[in-house]
């Protein structure tokens, strides 16, 4: 079979499978997501210590290989404890909430073209929808109500904010993520996803909607809960977030729904923006490099870039404060992304009678035009917040010019609640002295 004659899959290419078909794709995504976690983890450690000049594992299996399944057996014989005054049934139920929606999203990720299994031809993916990727989205956004109703029914204040916060950041970051594929689903004309990785055939779509590539990348990121975005589980503030009553084996859910939710998303990028499952130039140009079994180690490679690129922001990056990170969803990414959608709106509808060779350079330089106004943004952004944290009214001064303290009562809400920038913590004493009688009364 040469490359002209690769099948791309289409909607009518599915539902046509035997039950056992069905069952054999069905236990090959679930090994294949679980040995993609079992080999992240790993490589995030390693990488992780060769980045800051450490070993890393190495005692483990042969140069430390077994280390990722020996800490999953270490948490699976841990002693399961339950804290008391929680909500047992929402308890138990918020890590498999977590857990199932991060596997049921990879149903509809094509791996791979049509390929023959005993004789029956299939496409290397489970099944697909006409709204495949809002498919993605609606069930990836159902696995955050885990880390909500863990936070909520730990019975906890640290935990209860990071669920707090997880609301709040996945409802940012996933209008972003939405308005990102909308291009998208302009420039393809559908929200299949075996459709999207066949319009892709020609040129990949980053080439022509690099501010969509952009902004999802960076909303992946935030709705993953990963390192700058990490917030629901800062231990700076939160001890451990989310999953601070959680030990033993619900623990290593969580854990799971994490790498799993990042393999999820970064498949995703790689169908939407990357070609999918076909070969990167000028390995395209040769002959069966598209067909067979060879597509999905193109597709494992593209999703293991974007998993790298996780594990980098982690090891490079700090932590955002919560302010910055909130600013830079709705002041940056959902303005600039819903304007970019209608820059790709006007174009397409513009160049419809045009040749595709011009339809095509318009996007691309339109893309780079708005690629640069979008890190523009986010510098200026960034300037801001750290002009804000060294201005005057963080740091008041007196009529002297000499530097003062606004003081501040962390306990007068009747629970703590850290200090903000120029504000200085008063002594328990004086700080009891300061609140009113009720409250004292009340305590």
């Amino acid at each position: 079979m040469t490359a002209a004659s690769t099948v791309f899959p289409t909607l009518h290419s599915f539902g046509h499978d035997t039950w056992w078909l069905i069952l054999a794709k069905s236990i090959g995504i679930f090994v294949f997501l679980v040995l993609t976690v079992l080999v992240g983890i790993l490589a995030e450690r390693k990488i992780m210590a060769r980045m800051q000049r450490r070993l890393g594992p190495n005692r483990v299996g042969p140069g430390g290989l077994l280390q990722s399944l020996a800490d999953g057996v270490k948490l699976a014989l841990k002693e399961g404890l339950t804290p008391a005054g929680v909500d047992k049934v929402i308890y138990l139920l918020a890590p498999i909430i977590s857990v199932v929606p991060a596997i049921t999203a990879f149903a509809v990720i094509p791996m791979g073209p049509e390929v023959s299994v005993f004789g029956h031809r299939t496409p290397l993916q489970l099944t697909d929808l006409p709204v495949g990727v809002l498919f993605v989205l609606a069930v990836t956004s159902i696995g955050v109500y885990g880390i909500i109703l863990a936070g909520w029914a730990s019975g906890s204040t640290y935990p209860l904010l990071g669920g707090l916060r997880s609301t709040a950041q996945v409802i940012s970051y996933e209008i972003a993520m939405g308005l990102s594929f909308a291009a998208v689903f302009l420039l393809s004309s559908t929200m299949s996803t075996s459709e999207i990785v066949g319009g892709q055939q020609h040129h990949w779509y980053v080439l022509l909607v690099l501010p969509s590539f952009v902004i999802y990348l960076i909303s992946m990121v935030g709705e993953t809960n990963r390192a700058p975005f990490d917030l629901p589980e800062a231990e700076g503030e939160l001890v451990g977030g989310f999953h601070t009553e959680y030990s033993s084996l619900k623990f290593a859910m969580f854990m799971l729904a994490e790498y799993v939710n990042m393999a999820t998303v970064s498949a995703l990028a790689t169908t939407l923006f990357l070609g999918g499952w076909q070969a990167p130039w000028p390995l395209s140009m040769w002959d069966g490099a598209n067909s067979g079994w060879l597509p999905l180690v193109w597709f494992t490679v593209k999703m293991w870039i974007f998993l790298f690129g996780f594990i980098w922001l982690r090891t490079a990056l700090p932590r955002l404060r919560y302010d910055q990170f909130m600013n830079l969803g709705w002041k940056v990414l959902i303005p600039i992304a819903l304007g970019w959608v209608l820059v790709v709106g006007i174009i397409t509808q513009a160049t419809r009678h045009a040749s595709e060779l011009t339809s095509s350079l318009l996007l691309a330089a339109a893309g780079l035009l708005v690629t640069g106004l979008l890190v523009y943004a986010i510098a200026r952004l960034s300037r801001t917040s750290g002009a804000a944290s060294r201005s005057p009214s963080a740091s008041p001064r007196s009529s002297s010019g000499v530097e003062t303290s606004e003081p501040f009562d962390p306990m007068a809400g009747g629970f703590p609640v850290p200090p903000l920038p120029g504000q200085v913590v008063l002594s328990p004493a004086l700080a009891a002295a300061s609140r009113p009688v009720e409250s004292k009364e009340s305590e």
